[in-house]
C-alpha cells in the first residue's frame, strides 16, 4: 500500500499543502512544534477517521479557521482510492472514499492500512492497561470493521449498564432488569474477547521471532492476553458482583479491564525488564504489527514514524532501519543527516524541510 499524495489546508498549522511522496523513505525534518507531527496526524485520520493525539475534531482546526479539509491519494494492489475528511467547527465531520460519504465510521477502517510508531508507543510495557486495549484495538480494527462496530456496541451497551446502575441504587425494584444490559454485553463482550485472543496469538508467534532477531536469540519474548473474564465466566461474575456495582456504580467486570502481559523468560518485562528490554519488546510488538497485517491482508501497510529514532540507541535504530526496503516510510526528525546515513542504501528517498507550517521538498 502506498500513499502517492497528500493535500490538506488548516490541519493545526499547517496552512494549505499538497505533496507527493516517495514510495521509499520520506523524511520530514525540521524544529519541535514546525508541525512534522500534525502532517503524520493528517494520514492517521485518513486512516481511522480521528486523531491518535486528540478526541476533539476541533482541536485538529487551525484555531484561527473554521474549517479544515484533508485530501489522501492511496494505491493498493492497482487499486486507487481518495479518501477525504471535512472538518468544520459548527458540523460533524465528514468523510467521503471516491467521492461517496461514509454514512458510518467503521467503513472507513481497512481503505488506508498503516502502522504509527512514536515515542509513546515505546512505553507501551510500562503504560497502563488502557494503552495496551487501545494498542489491540486499533490494530484488529484496521483488520475487522466489524470488530469496530462490535466495540461501539459494548461500550454502550456498558454505559447503559451504568446509568442503569445508579437508577438501582435510587430503586432497587429495578434490579430484577438488570439482566437486559448484562445479556447485551455478555453478548458484544465474547466476539471482542476472541477476537483479542486470536489476535494476541498471532502478535505472540511474529514478535517472539523478531525479538529473537533483536537479542541475537539470548532471551525469550511472550505476549499473553490477559482478559478480565472469559466466555464461560462472564455472567456469573456479573451477578457475583452486582451488589459492589450498585453501590460503585460501574461495572467490576468485562472486557473493558482486559490487559497484555509481556514476559521475558517468563518473567514480566512491565515489572522486572529493564528499561531497554522494555523497549525492545514495544519494538517488537510494532514491528509485528506490520508483519500481522500484511499476514493476514496480503498488503503492506504504510509505517509512520514519528521522532521516534531519537528515543532508541543506535542498535536498535538500525535494526528498526533494516527492515523498511520493502514498505513505504514516513520519518519525522530534527536532524535529516543523521537520518540519512542509516538509510543510504534504499533507493527512493524524498526529502522534506517543514517549517512554520510550510512544507518543502529539498533540491526543488
Amino acid at each position: 500500500m502506498l500513499v502517492s499524495s497528500v493535500s490538506l489546508k488548516n490541519v493545526r498549522n499547517l496552512k494549505e499543502l499538497n505533496i507527493g511522496l516517495s514510495e521509499g523513505i520520506n523524511i520530514l525534518y525540521g524544529n519541535n512544534a514546525q508541525g512534522k507531527t500534525n502532517f503524520l496526524e493528517a494520514i492517521y485520520i485518513c486512516a481511522t477517521g480521528r486523531s491518535h493525539r486528540t478526541a476533539s475534531d476541533k482541536e485538529i482546526i487551525n484555531f484561527k479557521e473554521n474549517e479544515a479539509f484533508i485530501n489522501l491519494s492511496s494505491v493498493s494492489n492497482g487499486i486507487k482510492d481518495k479518501i477525504s475528511v471535512y472538518l468544520r467547527r459548527d458540523l460533524k465531520k465528514g468523510i467521503a472514499v471516491n467521492g461517496v460519504a461514509l454514512r458510518k465510521l467503521g467503513d472507513l477502517f481497512g481503505r488506508l492500512l498503516i502502522v504509527m510508531f512514536s515515542p509513546e508507543d515505546l512505553q507501551l510495557v510500562k503504560s497502563g492497561p488502557s494503552e495496551r486495549r487501545k494498542f489491540m484495538d486499533m490494530e484488529i480494527c484496521q483488520l475487522s470493521n466489524v470488530y469496530y462496530y462490535e466495540l461501539q456496541s459494548y461500550y454502550k451497551a456498558l454505559r447503559q449498564r451504568n446509568n442503569f446502575l445508579k437508577e438501582i441504587s435510587k430503586d432497587k425494584s429495578l434490579k430484577d432488569t438488570i439482566f437486559i444490559w448484562d445479556e447485551q454485553i455478555i453478548s458484544h463482550g465474547i466476539k471482542i474477547y476472541n477476537h483479542r485472543m486470536e489476535f494476541t496469538s498471532d502478535i505472540n508467534k511474529i514478535s517472539s521471532g523478531i525479538y529473537s532477531d533483536i537479542t541475537e536469540a539470548k532471551e525469550k519474548l511472550e505476549i499473553l492476553y490477559k482478559p478480565n473474564i472469559t466466555p464461560e465466566t462472564f455472567k456469573q461474575r456479573l451477578e457475583r458482583s452486582l451488589e459492589k456495582d450498585i453501590y460503585g456504580g460501574s461495572t467490576s467486570y468485562g472486557i473493558h479491564k482486559d490487559d497484555i502481559s509481556f514476559l521475558i523468560d517468563g518473567t514480566e518485562a512491565r515489572n522486572f525488564g529493564s528499561q531497554g528490554q522494555q523497549r525492545s519488546v514495544s519494538l517488537c510488538a510494532k514491528l509485528a504489527e506490520i508483519e500481522l497485517i500484511k499476514n493476514k491482508t496480503g498488503i503492506t501497510p504504510v509505517l509512520l514514524l514519528d521522532d521516534v529514532l531519537s528515543e532508541l540507541d543506535s542498535g536498535r535504530q538500525f535494526f528498526l532501519l533494516s527492515r523498511l526496503s520493502d514498505i513505504q516510510t514516513l520519518i519525522t526528525c530534527t536532524g535529516v543527516e543523521d537520518v540519512l546515513s542509516k538509510v543510504s542504501s534504499i533507493e527512493n528517498i524524498k526529502i522534506f524541510n517543514v517549517e512554520n507550517g510550510m512544507i518543502t521538498e529539498k533540491g526543488k
